[in-house]
């Protein structure tokens, strides 16, 4: 069956010079290697699922025996053929031009690495791909699963404050922003609520949603939320801690903002399934204030209260 928003591609057709990017970020790279390393055991069989420029493979091969790099992409199956070929051990990692959400390896594996992440889970393959890889693993291999990398991710969602002008020029639209940065033109109305906790070796539910409250800790227009998404690349249990990665945070305007003081509860709700495009949250969310709406049918209960007293007091003075 073919999903619906197959022709977008995104998680598997990033082009070669978007890589650069991915290439020269440092929190990322540091990340996974360093998670790489703790994973993959000497003499380990790797796969690598979206294989990109072979860099995470590469990461791999200074310990494993043999890497599966799948790439669908052929301008990047050319490139990471022609850069593992310049690196050490790059010998060791076959790369394999094939569909990530229907490949296998010809033998069981020890470590699959899988990097097609993106905020909210959205847009990329991640959770597709790696729920269908386990269960047809499981049918040709039997148990037990590989090591996943990145192990878990956690999602929250933040509502804040945030400045939409341009030079003068109002544009509330969607916007990404750098996790490990101060942003001046975004102001936090209340903590943070995580509203997904995905660990990649148990089952889970291809679809992402909320319907919660959050308290608002400062008084403002809130006009925005912002989605968090952490990714656990890799748990050291010799340490207690864990190798995190956080992708960029993306700001989602709200259509109608609200004006809300402290203490107010603001009742948010949505559902979309991973891999889906941005507008795919827009679409579904529903933000609203849930104590001024309790206020109003209060109101009304009292003033209903009140007339019935009246009523009943006009009787009795009519009896006398």
């Amino acid at each position: 069956m073919q999903n619906k928003f197959e022709s977008l591609e995104l998680g598997q057709f990033i082009p070669l010079h978007y890589h650069h990017n991915m290439l020269n970020d440092n929190n990322r790279m540091k990340g996974f290697k360093e998670a790489i390393n703790l994973v993959v055991k000497p003499g380990a069989k790797v796969l690598e699922l979206g294989g990109g420029t072979g860099v995470q493979s590469f990461f791999a091969a200074q310990k494993a025996q043999k890497v599966y790099c799948v790439e669908r992409n052929p301008e990047l199956v050319s490139a990471a053929r022609s850069f593992l070929a310049k690196n050490i051990n790059g010998d060791k990692i076959e790369v394999i031009q094939a569909d990530a959400l229907h490949y296998l390896p010809p033998e069981p594996v020890d470590v699959v690495i899988c990097e097609m992440l993106h905020t909210g889970l959205l847009r990329e393959k991640q959770m597709p791909v790696i729920d269908s890889f386990k269960k047809r693993y499981l049918e040709k291999f039997g148990g037990p699963l590989p090591i996943f990398v990145p192990e878990a991710s956690i999602q929250a969602v933040q509502p804040i404050e945030q400045n939409f002008y341009f030079e003068n020029f109002y544009a509330p639209t969607i916007l990404f922003q750098d996790p490990y940065a101060i942003h001046e033109r975004s102001k936090s109305l209340g903590n943070p609520e995580v509203f997904q906790l995905l660990s990649y070796a148990d089952p889970f539910n291809q679809t992402c949603h909320w319907d919660g409250e959050i308290i608002m800790a400062e008084n403002g227009q809130l006009n925005a939320l912002r989605l968090i998404t952490k990714n656990i690349l890799a748990v050291n249990m010799l340490t207690y801690s864990t190798i995190d990665w956080h992708t960029q945070y993306i700001i989602f305007p709200l259509f109608v903002p609200l004006k809300v003081t402290k203490g107010d509860h603001v009742s948010i709700r949505f559902s979309y399934q991973g891999g889906a495009p941005l507008n795919a949250l827009s679409n579904s969310l529903q933000v609203c204030l849930r104590n001024k709406l309790a206020s109003v049918l209060q109101s009304a209960s009292e003033t209903l209260h009140c007339s019935s007293n009246l009523q009943s007091k006009i009787a009795e003075t009519a009896n006398v």
